[in-house]
């Protein structure tokens, strides 16, 4: 059974930065893509930054620049470096990987940030 499990949130000033990591376990885990989405309250879930199985990246606009996404090559585990986090960086950020056509969700990490 496939698990992903999410570390490194929690509390940041605005213009400080945070580090989300994201492991994935299970018989056979190797993603076609991995990566991070957010969800705030009252908003929709966004893709924040996905990886690809070729190590492509893809960014939301609001994060280029600030946030980097790596992964590695055994495909199991993605990291998310944020800075320069603002308050609307803020909230649920849930770890996302499609593997052969089925993707998982991680139960998520809170990112707070004080202005």
């Amino acid at each position: 059974q496939v698990q992903l499990v999410e570390s490194g949130g929690g509390l940041a000033q605005r213009g400080g930065s945070l580090r989300l990591s994201c492991v994935g376990s299970g018989s056979v885990f190797s993603y076609d893509t991995m990566g991070w989405y957010r969800q705030a309250p009252g908003k929709q879930r966004e893709l924040v930054a996905e990886i690809n199985s070729r190590m492509q990246t893809t960014y939301a606009a609001s994060v280029k620049g600030r946030f980097t996404i790596s992964g590695v090559d055994s495909r199991n585990t993605v990291y998310l470096q944020m800075n320069d986090l603002e308050p609307e960086d803020a909230g649920v950020y849930l770890c996302n990987a499609h593997i052969t056509g089925t993707t998982y969700w991680g139960q998520g990490t809170q990112v707070s940030v004080s202005s």
